[in-house]
This record gives C-alpha cells, sequence and structure tokens, in this order.
C-alpha cells in the first residue's frame, strides 16, 4: 500500500497551478497572454516574440520573472500582480479534494512560484483555504523560483520545514529534483507520467492519491 511511503510525513507541501486545480481549467491560457502582453511593452518586441522570450527565460532561469528580472529593469511585483489578473470564476469548489486534505495528518502549506495573492484567490475559488496552515509564494524566495535550491531552502527555512519528514506534490517534474535530493518524498501530478529517479509516485488524480494516505 503507498500509505506506507508517508507514514513519517508531518508536512505536506503543494503547489499551487495544475496541482490544486485541474489543468483543464487553463488559468495559464489566460497567463501566458498576459505574459506575453507585459514582455511586448516593456521590450518593445511582436508578441510571438515577446511569448518566445519568456519560453526561453522559463527554460534557462526556471522562470520568466527571473530571466527578466536578470535582463531587464523589472519591477516584480507589478509583474505578479499584472499576470495574475486573470478571471478563476470557472474554478468550482471541490468537496472531494477538501476531505482529503483534511483527513492528512500534519502541517499543509501552499508553495507556489506565482504570487501568494494569487494562490490565495485560486484556493478561495477552489474551497480550500482553510485546509492550508500557510502559503508561500515565489515573493518568500526573494523572487528565485522553483526548481533552483537556494528557492526551497529559504521556504522552507521560514516556515521550519524538516525535509526528511516532509513530501512534495508538484505538476512540474523538475520541481521535484531539489526536494527529492534533500530527502523529501515526491509525487508527480500529472496526466502523463514522468520518468525519473526523483519522482518516487505519480498520480494523474490527486484526490483519489491522497484518499490512500489517510491515517
Amino acid at each position: 500500500m503507498v500509505a506506507q511511503y508517508f507514514s513519517h510525513v508531518q508536512t505536506w507541501v503543494f503547489d499551487l497551478d495544475n496541482t490544486l486545480y485541474p489543468p483543464s481549467a487553463d488559468l495559464f491560457g489566460q497567463m501566458d497572454a498576459r505574459f506575453a502582453a507585459y514582455v511586448s511593452r516593456l521590450t518593445g518586441m511582436e508578441t510571438a516574440e515577446a511569448l518566445k522570450l519568456c519560453t526561453d527565460y522559463w527554460v534557462s532561469h526556471g522562470s520568466t520573472l527571473a530571466g527578466l528580472m536578470e535582463h531587464h529593469d523589472l519591477d516584480p511585483h507589478h509583474f505578479l500582480a499584472d499576470v495574475h489578473d486573470i478571471d478563476i470564476s470557472h474554478l468550482m469548489v471541490d468537496d472531494a479534494l477538501r476531505a482529503a486534505i483534511s483527513g492528512l495528518d500534519g502541517r499543509k502549506i501552499v508553495y507556489t512560484n506565482g504570487s501568494e495573492n494569487h494562490a490565495k484567490r485560486v484556493l478561495a475559488a477552489r474551497g480550500l483555504t482553510r485546509q492550508f496552515d500557510a502559503v508561500y509564494g515565489v515573493e518568500h524566495a526573494d523572487f528565485k523560483p522553483k526548481p533552483t535550491q537556494d528557492a526551497f531552502s529559504k521556504v522552507f527555512a521560514k516556515d521550519g520545514v524538516t525535509p526528511t519528514t516532509a513530501a512534495m506534490f508538484e505538476d512540474e517534474a523538475r520541481n521535484l529534483a531539489v526536494p527529492h535530493a534533500m530527502g523529501m518524498r515526491t509525487v508527480h501530478v500529472h496526466p502523463e507520467r514522468a520518468e525519473a529517479d526523483h519522482i518516487h509516485h505519480h498520480t494523474d488524480d490527486l484526490t483519489a492519491f491522497l484518499s490512500q494516505l489517510v491515517r
């Protein structure tokens, strides 16, 4: 049974986007458009070129924001407020997921490469606000993004997370490499399985997976 691999877990760390809501909600469809528009205004690039730069920075720097901060004169607070100004009214309260998270023993936190405000909006829309003890955005890591070691170290230090007694749930496979190296149990939440040594478990149904872990 999968539960035996989580018997030591005292802190449950969840990514937000495409993890605590389904990818079919397509919030990134809206955010990508806002990313491209922002970078186009910032650089003077055409929209397609700006979107490519966003992707290139995501690959090379861990996030578009990190690349923009390094190579352009950017106010990260303004950027995050702008790109997260999206419509989330189609997100639905998920009673089953709420019950599954509530059934986990220990501390539960959200850690996202987005902003704290974005995370809190999404959690409220999903009916998950009360299920979490803390919410951390990229600003809590001094705007350094997952998958960098420094980002995880900063956020975990702020929360007091002991990695060897913690588990990480994340849709981006590359963002699980550092948690794995730190001693965390790692779960890839994604419609498609990613085979990698730093991934302990995979699920395409977070609610069903968590329901197996209730102690």
